[in-house]
């Protein structure tokens, strides 16, 4: 029997604490994550098995349960049977342990125990960053995206040859696709190195992919930002990701993340959108009326009280950012501006109008 051992994948020690786990992942991720390691698949299912080893070992309850099962030998070199005890073991039956809860782990060990379903076979997922100007953020709407994608070469089909050439087996992996190699009381596997997990290699190979049998490629597509929208907000496409493997399956999904532009009149508190609006001193002394812009694009009259100091704030009502139902005002914030300037004319009507404040 062959599986993994999460704490050899993250190369810790089975006392690990949460931090050295946490520390072993961002590591490796980093090293093997698909954007540092473009056309190698390798480096791609290395990726995969190192967030799954993560996924376990830094949940207490799934890391519980999966220490229960290396203990009773779920991890080590045969001797386990279904249902049955562990030849020179304790007389445990696995069938008391419960494989729910676990995530991907229930799905590895029901394999082990000849229980599970296949796994399906999936592209890989795609995770991007999206700018998004401030109003289609706040009101909804749709942006293009240009995305970079690994995608099936047209001109081999995915299996790595030249028009023409030949394709055998690989002796490698004896046409497995992956390889195993023994650490300690396990073995883990791998892609296979020589023919890149296809289980053939052919005699020449594709001049278009290089025999990777992907191509880089860039895919344009619209993605619609929910109204009210922040930045960091995640929304996921299904099925929008990397193209399925050569063979069937299904694609990868999708992750998008917003981040919201600044706009340089506009901006947001909750729901509600403040702007700012300047007047001269006049204006704010006598009193005026002004037209100003909303965020769907419409011009409201605001009357402006005489008087009116420097970052008062006015309210109309209704025209923020609406969201489940809720929906935000627009607050006007004044700026009173003052001349740079001024003649000895009107310097003299200014210190006439000073001593006439003062009597």
């Amino acid at each position: 029997m062959t599986t993994k051992d999460y704490y050899q994948v993250l190369g810790v020690s089975s006392s690990a604490k949460e931090g050295e786990i946490k520390k072993a992942y961002r590591r490796l991720a980093k090293q093997y994550h698909p954007d540092a390691n473009p056309n190698n698949p390798s480096a791609a299912e290395r990726f995969k098995e190192i967030s799954e080893a993560h996924a376990v070992l830094s949940d207490a309850e799934k890391r519980k349960h999966y220490d229960r099962m290396r203990r009773y030998g779920a991890f080590t070199g045969g001797g386990a049977r279904p249902g049955g005890p562990r030849p020179g073991g304790s007389g445990v039956e696995f069938e008391e342990f419960e494989f729910g809860g676990l995530g991907g782990l229930g799905d590895i060990f029901s394999s082990i125990f000849g229980r599970g379903k296949q796994k399906e076979r999936r592209g890989q997922d795609i995770e991007t960053v999206v700018e998004v100007p401030f109003r289609i953020a706040a009101l909804g709407g749709k942006v293009p995206i240009t995305l970079p994608v690994t995608d099936i070469c047209g001109s081999c089909g995915g299996n790595g040859a030249a028009p023409g050439a030949n394709v055998s087996t690989c002796q490698e992996c004896g046409g497995q696709g992956s390889v195993s190699f023994g650490q300690g009381g396990f073995a883990v596997n791998r892609p296979c190195p020589q023919c890149r997990g296809k289980g053939k290699i052919p005699s020449t190979p594709c001049p278009r992919c290089g025999g990777a049998g992907e191509v880089r490629t860039d895919r344009k597509i619209m993605i619609t930002v929910p109204p009210a929208t922040d930045s960091g907000t995640k929304v996921r496409l299904k099925r929008q990701g990397n193209p399925a493997p050569p063979g069937g399956g299904t694609p990868g999904d999708l992750y998008v993340t917003f981040q919201v532009q600044p706009d340089r009149f506009f901006r947001r508190d909750g729901l509600d959108v403040i702007c700012e609006v300047p007047v001269d001193m006049v204006q704010a002394v006598l009193g005026t009326k002004l037209r100003v812009r909303t965020l769907s694009g419409q011009k409201v009259v605001l009357r402006l009280p005489p008087g009116t100091q420097p970052g008062r704030k006015f309210r109309i009502k209704g025209m923020g950012v609406e969201k489940n139902g809720r929906i935000g005002d627009q607050l006007v914030q004044i700026r009173v501006t003052l001349p740079e300037k001024v003649t000895e004319e009107q310097q003299a009507l200014l210190r006439k109008f000073e001593e006439s404040l003062e009597d």
